[in-house]
């Protein structure tokens, strides 16, 4: 048995203020590679994700994607979150 995952998470500081977006690409519980908004690109995390990096860094499209994320993901969203989040305090 195997477990491939991927993982996007949104972070927010000071409501919208300062939002970025994180994508983790997991192997056998191992993370091999993740996209960071505040990095802009793909970065290898062990020997298995420098290819994957390498070809994604490749496509200006997935790239271009990958960073639009952040408004069209995260931003969008916030309103959705922030609703179940601070009125359960």
């Amino acid at each position: 048995y195997f477990q491939a995952m991927f993982k996007g998470d949104c972070y927010f500081t000071n409501g919208t203020e300062r939002v970025w977006y994180v994508t983790r690409f997991i192997y056998n519980r191992q993370q091999f590679t993740h996209f960071d908004s505040d990095v802009g690109h793909y970065v290898a995390d062990t020997p298995l994700g420098e290819r994957n990096a390498k070809y994604w860094n490749s496509q200006q499209d997935v790239l271009e994607q990958t960073r639009a994320e952040v408004d069209t993901y995260c931003q969008n969203n916030y309103r959705v979150w922030t609703h179940f989040i601070v009125e359960r305090r």
